[in-house]
């Protein structure tokens, strides 16, 4: 794997009031982020936030319609071949060829970088190794379960040694083993200095790989940070579960600012551990449920529980 060649102090990708236009419809509304070389970067929302959309812009498939995207210092609508060349991109729908083996995949893909057909075969080989498929390469594509799939899409998407590699939604649908062994597989990526930006709606993954991420909503951002920083500011330091909405306990989490949510049949509270103790002593008189808080808390609690079509 090539080392990639900026330092921990370079903004790899640099989006600047980022708009995304259907129509009439906007689906992304003035984004503003920077992606440091070296990092996991994570973008987070609901279906329909504008996640793919900003994925799409940043390798230059779908384009820019107001804002700027700098990528490696260049600007994405002029310098996207330049770009190209030094990304990796793994999409969320499965793109491989189903008519080639394993092996092929990879070689075929090769090709459209100019690799030389020597360090083609050799990259191949590199890949089938680090994502164990060496056992599959003669295995036609539709042989291959999900999490062959996924492995292969991803290490397709290594064929270059990029410097920064994207990834939209790249663990759906992968069973838990699956996504524990490509997340093993992308900290080691993480290691060697390949930058890595995500979509993922899995709350645990992004607190396990991201350096830090954002939280959008409606094509706008939320919040961004650390994913222990937007915890502790957003849901404190315990999540308290209380069985039955009592309007006194709604009162005095009212009248003294505690973060909450009102469910149908519970109320979650977000606070630091005193607080959680003196609704212990007088809130907790049937079932409640002390733990601590995590990711999906803060997701859910920007961007509320209601379903989304």
């Amino acid at each position: 794997m090539r080392t990639a060649r900026y330092d921990a102090v370079t903004a790899v990708v640099e989006a600047t009031h980022l708009k995304k236009r259907y129509g009439r419809f906007t689906a992304v509304a003035g984004v503003s982020f920077n992606v440091m070389a070296g990092e996991c970067y994570g973008l987070l929302g609901p279906n329909g936030a504008g996640k793919t959309s900003i994925i799409r812009m940043m390798y230059g498939f779908s384009p820019v319609s107001a804002g700027r995207m700098r990528i490696f210092g260049l600007d994405i609508e002029r310098d996207w071949r330049q770009i190209r060349a030094r990304i990796g991109v793994c999409q969320q729908d499965n793109t491989l060829d189903p008519d080639l083996s394993v092996a092929d995949n990879l070689a075929v893909f090769a090709g459209y970088f100019s690799l030389p057909a020597a360090r083609a075969r050799a990259r191949a080989e590199e890949l089938l190794r680090l994502f164990a498929l060496e056992k599959k390469r003669t295995a036609k594509v539709m042989q291959l379960s999900g999490g062959l799939a996924k492995r292969l899409m991803v290490a397709r998407s290594l064929i270059n040694e990029p410097e920064l590699l994207i990834l939209d939604e790249p663990t759906t649908g992968l069973d838990p083993q699956s996504r524990h062994l490509l997340w093993e597989k992308l900290r080691a990526l993480r290691k060697q200095g390949v930058t890595l930006v995500l979509t993922t709606h899995y709350m645990e993954e992004a607190a396990y790989l991201c350096d830090r991420l954002m939280i959008l909503d409606y094509g706008k951002v939320l919040v961004e940070g650390t994913p222990q920083s937007l915890i502790k500011q957003y849901a404190g330091e315990s999540a308290i579960e209380i069985e039955g909405v009592d309007e006194a306990l709604r009162k005095y989490l009212i009248e003294n600012r505690i973060e909450h949510d009102v469910l149908d049949q519970r109320i979650i509270v977000y606070a630091e551990d005193s607080v959680a103790e003196d609704l212990r002593r007088n809130f907790c008189m049937e079932r409640c449920t002390f733990r601590t808080p995590t990711l999906e808390d803060v997701f859910l609690h920007l961007t509320g529980r209601e379903l989304r079509e």
